[in-house]
């Protein structure tokens, strides 16, 4: 079990006023959320990781900032959100190789389709898959209320945009969410066995 808010804001301040060790254990603390979002978000190991990294960076540069009129949590989601946004604008940019053969993208991973993928490791790429297909105004509140369970208030908070907003972008982000992965599924239009 993680250490309460009152532990969290006193090494917040403890790392404002230039202590490397809570400054350590703050990225500690956060790390493993900001690279779940950053994951999320990006759908690749590969940008989750430059991505979480230019978070962790901007944590630490901006911790002086860092004013407390949000948890220290729901700022560092903000942040990490920030640095996914940016690194799928970078992501745009870079020239992507065609496979002729196939007609996919080189590098993108194996397709979540294929049967040689099962199991939760199947169900995760399908996921994946699902969520790097969503609009990215969708894709961030869905992820930020379902893979971080943060709550409406949290999510505005974070996108700085009004709780109704939240509301409405989560409902459609979810039934995009359903019908992509509704779609994906071989065996939906297969009949149920109704032994």
């Amino acid at each position: 079990m993680g250490p309460d808010a009152a532990d969290v804001d006193a090494l917040v301040r403890a790392a404002q006023d230039g202590d490397r060790d809570a400054l350590e254990r703050l990225l500690r603390l956060q790390h493993d959320r900001i690279w779940a979002v950053c994951r999320r978000i990006l759908g690749s190991d590969a940008d989750a990781a430059d991505a979480s990294q230019e978070a962790m960076i901007a944590v630490v540069r901006g911790l002086r900032r860092f004013d407390g009129r949000s948890s220290f949590s729901t700022w560092c989601y903000r942040v990490a959100v920030n640095a996914s946004l940016d690194e799928l604008r970078r992501r745009r940019r870079r020239p992507t190789l065609v496979d002729e053969d196939h007609g996919t993208a080189v590098g993108d991973g194996a397709d979540p389709t294929t049967p040689a993928f099962d199991g939760r490791i199947g169900e995760r790429l399908r996921l994946d898959h699902a969520l790097a297909g969503l609009p990215e105004e969708f894709r961030v509140p869905v992820v930020l209320r379902d893979v971080c369970d943060l709550e409406y208030a949290e999510i505005a908070d974070v996108l700085q945009i009004p709780p109704g907003t939240v509301r409405s972008r989560i409902a459609r982000g979810r039934a995009a969410l359903a019908a992509v992965l509704r779609n994906q599924d071989p065996d939906a239009d297969r009949p149920r066995d109704q032994s």
